[in-house]
């Protein structure tokens, strides 16, 4: 066996680089948008239920104004149809919880997060990436019932940004909703504890100013009303879309924008560690 050496005035021969790993945002935002592309090929094989889930707000639209919309008058005069548009959207936010906690409780159940372990991803790409698809879907099912309430008379008065900041606050009170949606789904572990927990969205969905104001609402339950983050984000949707509201003059009412931001910030700061720890868990 020979070897060769370099001669005098030949340059040796240069060594190949070593190949430099992937920063660790990198690492998390490319298994990040594998896992939603995951989730949208899921998608492709569940036509049916996701058409239903962007039917069922604007079926929820359509049965307000028109069955019930008749015997409602706003205070100080407008159309309800324009009152109920934006409570319907912060409602949307809420109500599409259920497909996101089935979803990890189903992984959960099926062994799916024990192989994700096994394969070398960054292991918070997985809820990463379930968010990343949950918010395709809101913002999917936003745009469908914006155009639904356009075909029904509901129109937004003042601008475009103001308009483009409602839609704003409406996605992320729905991105901390998420986590919380999350963190219930990881903790569940089955899909039918999961329709337990989803009983509980409805109360406090309609506890709320979303289909009338908290002033004709007993005095206890009127004043958790108007507190309720769904309460503050669609009042401040009404005020952003130039649409009439209700309750004039109370400190919710008059610092719905405000509360809209908070609120949201809040359930971040409760339920994203609270998943995350319970996904760390998981993985022990």
């Amino acid at each position: 066996m020979t070897s060769t050496t370099a001669g005098p005035g030949v340059p040796a021969p240069a060594s190949a680089p070593a190949p430099v790993p992937p920063s660790r945002a990198r690492r998390v935002l490319v298994d990040s948008l594998t896992m939603t592309r995951r989730g949208l090929a899921h998608w492709r094989r569940q036509r049916v239920g996701l058409a239903v889930g962007l039917a069922f707000p604007v079926m929820m639209l359509v049965m307000f104004a028109y069955f019930l919309g008749g015997g409602m008058a706003v205070e100080g005069g407008g159309d309800y149809k324009e009152y109920l548009v934006p409570g319907i959207l912060a409602l949307t936010v809420a109500f599409g919880l259920e497909g996101t906690m089935v979803a990890l409780a189903q992984d959960v159940n099926r062994g799916v997060l024990d192989r994700f372990r096994s394969m070398p991803i960054a292991p918070s790409s997985v809820l990463v990436g379930r968010s990343l698809l949950d918010m395709l879907e809101s913002t999917a099912s936003m745009v469908v019932l914006l155009f639904a309430g356009w075909a029904i008379g509901w129109r937004w008065h003042d601008g475009p940004v103001e308009a483009l900041a409602a839609v704003g606050l409406l996605l992320w009170l729905r991105f901390a909703l998420l986590w919380a949606g999350i963190y219930l789904g990881l903790l569940a572990g089955r899909p039918e504890l999961v329709q337990s927990v989803q009983i509980l969205v409805w109360p406090v969905a309609f506890l709320s100013n979303a289909f009338t104001s908290p002033d004709t609402m007993p005095g206890w339950m009127g004043a958790i009303a108007e507190w309720n983050p769904m309460s503050a984000t669609a009042a401040a949707a009404r005020d952003l879309f130039g649409n009439p509201g209700w309750g004039e003059g109370s400190w919710p009412t008059e610092n719905a924008v405000a509360l809209a931001l908070a609120w949201p910030a809040l359930l971040l700061a409760v339920f994203v560690p609270l998943a995350v720890g319970r996904f760390s868990a998981l993985n022990r």
